[in-house]
């Protein structure tokens, strides 16, 4: 069984949030992570930074699991590890900035823009594939619920909170929005391939014959999810035979690994040995020491940077030239990654 860890609070969502019943369905670690991450490189953007890095071809195990890791402590974790979380990737983005060789522009990770793109990228993408292959649809009053949520979330980034669409039909109109805006590239092509391939590329770390039982399965499972337009501009083909026969085959499998929070915690800790322990608590039902929930205002107050993200941004982009610290990775940088915050491992 996974360690045991040590929260102080309830962080950011009180237990029995829509969100934490969401996102900690094992929908998310094996399908909804993969489909986000996916989707993103549909953003010039974001593929130019991932690109410019070469982090996700290099440390493919490590990228997904900080990713994890991230997601996870905001959802899950206590207030001060979501907070020092929340500046460490301020830092880590403040970096990944650079021209962009496909549109001819300049990508910047910290940009509110990029950071909604993938925020929501991975909200919709979780609650998706929770209702494709797992309980189904949330009623109205839990998904506007969980929209709230996503807001709350979305404050420890620098996002504009007035952007963040609050309704099922506000995010639809948020990805029609973004569709114009939309690119290939055989950068992003070559990525979304190696990401679905995951079960190869990425967990290493679980035993050979899963790998080669579930990576077909995977696959063709985070493909059903795509809408057939954009299939074209992620290099993919799959028939709807294919689509609906792979649904019916993980819906079950989703649901039987729902019911063992002990076999869930064996899967997190092989794919994402700093992430997945941070769903410990909640997957177990063990409370955090206190059952204080806090506003992101209150807690970036008490346990981190006082500025807002958007104003951390707004310095860095002030001080970028005369700071040497906020200079470009090289391409494929081997510089230690800067460790997100986490609770304490619990004694024994």
């Amino acid at each position: 069984m996974a360690a045991q860890f040590i929260r102080k609070d309830e962080g950011l969502f009180s237990p029995d949030s829509i969100a934490r019943e969401v996102w900690s369905y094992p929908t998310s670690a094996l399908l909804g992570f993969i489909r986000a991450v996916t989707i993103e490189h549909l953003d010039p953007d974001l593929t130019a930074a991932v690109d410019a890095s070469g982090q996700v071809l290099q440390r493919p195990a490590l990228r997904y699991d900080r990713t994890v890791q991230y997601f996870a402590t905001v959802l899950f974790g206590d207030a001060e590890s979501v907070i020092k979380s929340s500046d460490i990737l301020m830092k880590v983005h403040s970096r990944a900035h650079g021209p962009n060789p496909v549109t001819g522009g300049y990508f910047d990770s910290n940009d509110p823009d990029s950071q909604l793109w993938i925020h929501m990228t991975a909200w919709h993408s979780i609650l998706y594939v929770y209702e494709k292959f797992g309980p189904g649809k949330l009623s109205r009053a839990d998904e506007t619920e969980y929209w709230r949520e996503c807001a709350v979330a979305a404050s420890v980034q620098p996002i504009r909170l007035e952007d963040v669409p609050a309704s099922r039909g506000e995010v639809q109109k948020y990805f029609d929005d973004w569709r114009d805006r939309l690119a290939s590239s055989e950068a992003a092509v070559h990525n979304v391939d190696f990401i679905l391939a995951g079960m190869r590329t990425i967990f290493t770390a679980l035993p050979a014959p899963m790998r080669m039982a579930l990576g077909p399965v995977i696959r063709s499972g985070v493909i059903a999810t795509y809408p057939r337009w954009m299939r074209p501009l992620m290099g993919v083909r799959q028939s709807r035979m294919t689509d609906s026969l792979v649904t019916m085959l993980i819906r079950p499998g989703m649901a039987a690994l729902s019911r063992s929070p002990r076999a869930q915690m064996w899967f997190l800790e092989r794919v994402a040995p700093r992430g997945g322990p941070v769903l410990t608590g909640h997957l177990s039902g063990t409370p955090a020491e206190t059952s204080s929930v806090y506003s992101p205002e209150t807690a970036r107050r008490r346990f981190g940077d006082p500025r807002t993200p958007l104003e951390q941004y707004a310095d860095q982009l002030a001080a970028r030239g005369s700071d040497e610290s906020l200079s470009p990775y090289e391409h494929n940088h081997r510089d230690r990654p800067l460790e997100f915050a986490a609770p304490a491992p619990a004694a024994g």
